[in-house]
C-alpha cells in the first residue's frame, strides 16, 4: 500500500479542522497556508469530504468549512476513502497484467492475500479515530499499540 499526497493531505485537512472546531468555518485557503499545502489540491479535498459527508461547507463572507460530524464520529480510514477515493487499491482488479489471468473467473492464488491485506488495512485504519489524532505522537503511538519513543 502506498499513501498517496491525496490521502495524507486529506487527513491534514480533517485534522486541521477537527482542531479548530470551536473556530466556525475555515476557508481552504486558511487550511493551505496554515498547513503549507497548495490551495488548490486543499479545495478539491475539501470538495471529496464534503461529498462523503465528512466535512460541511458554509457559503458567504463567513464561510468556509467545518467538520459535519465530531471527530470522535469519523474514522481514519473515511477520510482517506474520500480523499483517496479506496483504501488499498488491489491492482490486479484496477490494471489488470493480463485481463484472463486477472479476471473473476480466473483461478489466481495470489488475489486472496491482497483481498486480505486490503481488508486488515481496513480494519486498522477503521479503528481509529480523526479525534485520536488530536493528541500528540507518544498519546497516539500507545492508543494504536506502538512503542512510544522515548
Amino acid at each position: 500500500m502506498r499513501i498517496t499526497t491525496w490521502a495524507e493531505y486529506g487527513l491534514i485537512c480533517a485534522l486541521h479542522l477537527a482542531r479548530r472546531t470551536d473556530d466556525g468555518p475555515v476557508t481552504g485557503r486558511d487550511i493551505a497556508a496554515r498547513e503549507r499545502l497548495p490551495s488548490d489540491y486543499v479545495e478539491q479535498i475539501l470538495l471529496r469530504l464534503r461529498r462523503a459527508g465528512i466535512v460541511q461547507s458554509t457559503r458567504g463572507a463567513k464561510g468556509g468549512y467545518g467538520l459535519a460530524r465530531p471527530a470522535e464520529a469519523i474514522t481514519v480510514r473515511e477520510i482517506i476513502a474520500a480523499a483517496e477515493l479506496v483504501t488499498f487499491d488491489l491492482h490486479c482488479e484496477t490494471h489488470p497484467l493480463d485481463a484472463e489471468r486477472c479476471s473473476q473467473a480466473c483461478d489466481c492464488s495470489i488475489r486472496p492475500v491482497w483481498v486480505m491485506l486490503q481488508k486488515r488495512i481496513d480494519e486498522v485504519l477503521e479503528g481509529v479515530r480523526l479525534s485520536d489524532l488530536l493528541a500528540a505522537e507518544p498519546q497516539v503511538r500507545e492508543r494504536v499499540g506502538l512503542p512510544v519513543l522515548t
